[in-house]
C-alpha cells in the first residue's frame, strides 16, 4: 500500500501503521471516521473515509487544513509562496526564518505554519506558554530547492482533491468533547500525544456499534 504523506509532518508520524490500520476497518464501514488526536492526519487521509472529522486543540493546524478545504491555500499559491520565500531564506538565512516565526506568532497565517514546519529543527511543532511557535531554524538556507516545493506542492495537491470527493470536517477542541460526538456507526481512532516519549504509548481503534476495541 502506498502511504501519501502530509503537507504538516511532525515527528511520530504514522505512516508505518497506516497499512495496518486499514486492515482492521471493515470492507462495508459507512460511519463516520472521527479522530480526537488528528496530528499530521496522515491515517485519515490515506484511508480516505467517505465522512471523517479531525480534530486537534492546534488551532494553526485546524486553519491549514480549513484554508485547504475551503480553496484558499491551492497547490499553485503555495509554490509562489514557497519559491519567494525559500528565495528570501537563501539569501538572509537564518535571521530570516526567525523573521517568519516571528511574523507568524503575530499573525497565525496558515502558509507561515506551512513555512516553519519544513524549515523548522526536526520538522518539530511546539509552542511555549504563551502560545507562541518557538522551534529553532534547521540551519538549511537552501531548504526550499525546487525539488522540495515540488514535493510539498504535490502533497498539498493530494489532500485538497481529497476534500472535494470526501466530506471531512476540521475542528479545534478538546478531546472528550470530540468523543462524546461518536455515535454506534461511526469509528473512533484515538492516537493521544506522548507523555513520555520512553514509554511506547498505545493506539485505540473503537467501534461504537460492537463496543470493539483494538489496541496496539
Amino acid at each position: 500500500m502506498k502511504v501519501n504523506i502530509p503537507p504538516i509532518k511532525s515527528q511520530g508520524i504514522k505512516t508505518k501503521l497506516v497499512p495496518w490500520l486499514k486492515h482492521l476497518v471493515p470492507v462495508d464501514f459507512d460511519g463516520v471516521w472521527i479522530e480526537p488526536f488528528m496530528g499530521t492526519g496522515v491515517v485519515a487521509f490515506n484511508l480516505a473515509p467517505q465522512q471523517a472529522v479531525l480534530c486537534d486543540t492546534n488551532p494553526h493546524l485546524i486553519n491549514f487544513y480549513n484554508a485547504i478545504s475551503e480553496g484558499e491555500i491551492i497547490p499553485e499559491v503555495v509554490r509562489h509562496f514557497l519559491n519567494n520565500e525559500g528565495a528570501k531564506l537563501l539569501e538572509k538565512g537564518e535571521s530570516y526564518y526567525y523573521e517568519v516565526r516571528a511574523r507568524f506568532n503575530h499573525e497565525h497565517k496558515p502558509l507561515d505554519f506551512l513555512f516553519l514546519n519544513r524549515a523548522g529543527f526536526n520538522g518539530m511543532i511546539r509552542f511555549n506558554k504563551k502560545g507562541e511557535f518557538n522551534i529553532p531554524f534547521c540551519r538549511k538556507p537552501q531548504r526550499f530547492a525546487q525539488a522540495y516545493v515540488t514535493k510539498i506542492v504535490n502533497q498539498v495537491d493530494y489532500v485538497a482533491k481529497l476534500f472535494k470527493r470526501k466530506d471531512f470536517v476540521f475542528k479545534c477542541q478538546d478531546f472528550k468533547e470530540t468523543i462524546k460526538a461518536g455515535t454506534e456507526e461511526d469509528i473512533i481512532y484515538c492516537d493521544p500525544p506522548y507523555i513520555d516519549v520512553s514509554i511506547a504509548q498505545p493506539i485505540y481503534i473503537i467501534n461504537l456499534a460492537s463496543q470493539r476495541l483494538q489496541r496496539k
